[in-house]
């Protein structure tokens, strides 16, 4: 890593994959925390050296190698990590200073740090001492879908027959020569890999994948009783909701019902491709409830939920990720959550193939709003697409008229300091950059220099320094 390539790292600050270290001497106990718990989600980089504002302190230059033996010795230390976890590392020298960073890629195992298995948590390190977050950890590195665990005790009486048939009758009409027009329920749900075996122990019966689709509503709370959507209006009342419909029935049904509410809330737009008119708004709300059902992580106990904001649609679902942070169609790699589930609403014609959703909600966002949905992944996924209501909820700010005594002009960011200042009675880097709207290493020279004035001088706090008046 070069000079040029550390600094937006610093400025961006810690996240998921990017953690800050001071190191005044060897690495600590919470370095090594930092590992595991990178080991054990998506990896990440540790860079020794840093404050937690994103400001270089620098390691000793004289004892750099020796900060390095040290860590790889006790990654290698058995008594230490069980397995021990990949690691190297490398020195960056930043405006005289030594940064060494420290890439931990994930783990095909589940990484224990003195007999505790870490994960991070946003940009944080947590450690893991229930059953089911110790769960989720072994489901992610077995690649194993819950979508696919069989119940042996379940027979075809607790899934819906006429929903079978309702199934069976849309993909023919989406597909005249559709297989399952001549395949009885039995042979369909074993068409559909609805029925199956488990290859640890042979037993065989319905999966969850055939309970959430096709299962009775009783049957699908028994199976899962957590498994809950909620679809929120939030325009006049932000703090509870305007109105409000919970789906705790199968998905397809689930579908119907959700995509209706929603639709209903929204403006909808004439469009012309061609001499055909579509609706972008039927199209993003079929793409966003069609996600929100497919990509669910279903042994989580968190509801999925989509709300009805000012702004526009929010949806949020609990999600087995395989990368952590915003998606983009630049560097986007499809990755199915559901493959069963999602294989079947193709079949019926509610969904497409996979990563065309994405595709969709671009450019049906843009046309319906001229701006760019935004989705994040992690463990729980978000997606949000921008609405402009006839009301005029869900212009950007910077579109809305300014109105009593706000300025609609940025502070400097000596006037953000000075604010800070007065506000709190201290300032750090992090803070400055996000009142100036400007990066973490801009203000943290601005800071620096007030310093070298004597108006300003450094306190540190644990791990973290900020600065208060001389």
């Amino acid at each position: 890593m070069s000079p040029s390539e550390l600094e937006p790292v610093l400025a961006e600050g810690e996240s998921s994959s990017v953690e800050f270290k001071r190191c005044g001497g060897l690495p600590g106990d919470d370095v090594f925390e930092t590992v595991c718990s990178f080991a054990n989600r998506h990896g990440g980089s540790i860079f020794l050296g840093v404050l937690d504002d994103g400001s270089v302190e620098g390691v000793d230059a004289r004892r750099a190698v020796e900060v390095q033996r040290n860590l790889v010795n006790r990654v290698c230390n058995p008594n230490q990590f069980v397995p021990s976890p990949a690691v190297e590392t490398e020195e960056v020298r930043l405006d005289g200073r030594t940064v060494i960073r420290v890439w931990v890629p994930m783990s095909a195992s589940v990484v224990r740090f003195r007999g505790v298995a870490y994960d991070r948590m946003f940009d944080a390190d947590r450690r893991v001492s229930t059953d089911y977050g110790l769960s989720q950890l072994y489901m992610r590195k077995q690649n194993y879908y819950s979508e696919q665990r069989i119940y042996p005790a379940l027979t075809l009486d607790d899934l819906r027959g006429d929903l079978i048939e309702r199934c069976r009758r849309m993909a023919v009409l989406r597909r005249p020569d559709h297989p399952w027009r001549n395949l009885d329920d039995g042979e369909l749900l074993r068409s559909a890999n609805l029925w199956g075996v488990d290859a640890t122990d042979r037993s065989s019966g319905y999966r969850m994948a055939a309970v959430l689709l096709l299962g009775r509503d009783e049957t699908i709370g028994a199976v899962c009783p957590a498994y809950r959507t909620d679809a929120l209006v939030r325009r006049r009342d932000v703090e509870r909701y305007d109105d409000r419909l919970t789906v705790r029935t199968n998905l397809v049904d689930a579908y119907d019902a959700l995509s209706g509410f929603v639709r209903s809330q929204l403006p909808d737009r004439f469009h012309l491709e061609g001499d055909v008119s579509v609706s972008p708004r039927d199209i993003i709300v079929r793409e966003l409830v069609a996600n929100l059902l497919i990509h669910r992580e279903y042994s989580s106990p968190m509801p999925g939920r989509v709300i009805v904001a000012n702004d526009g649609v929010h949806t949020e679902n609990a999600s087995r990720s395989f990368y952590e942070g915003p998606l983009s169609l630049s560097d986007f790699s499809p990755m199915s959550k559901n493959p069963i589930i999602a294989g079947f609403f193709t079949e019926i014609g509610l969904a497409d193939e996979l990563g065309s959703g994405l595709r969709k909600l671009c450019r049906y966002s843009r046309v319906y709003s001229g701006r760019d949905p935004e989705l994040r992944d992690g463990d729980v996924f978000h997606a949000f697409v921008p609405v402009r209501f006839a009301d005029g909820g869900g212009e950007s700010p910077e579109n809305k008229p300014q109105t009593g005594s706000v300025s609609s002009e940025r502070p400097t960011p000596d006037e953000a300091m000075d604010a800070i200042l007065e506000e709190r009675g201290f300032v750090t880097s992090r803070l400055l950059a996000n009142a100036a709207h400007v990066s973490v290493r801009t203000a943290y020279r601005r800071i620096i220099r007030r310093v070298d004035q004597g108006t300003l001088r450094a306190e540190r706090r644990g791990h973290s320094t900020r600065y208060i008046p001389a």
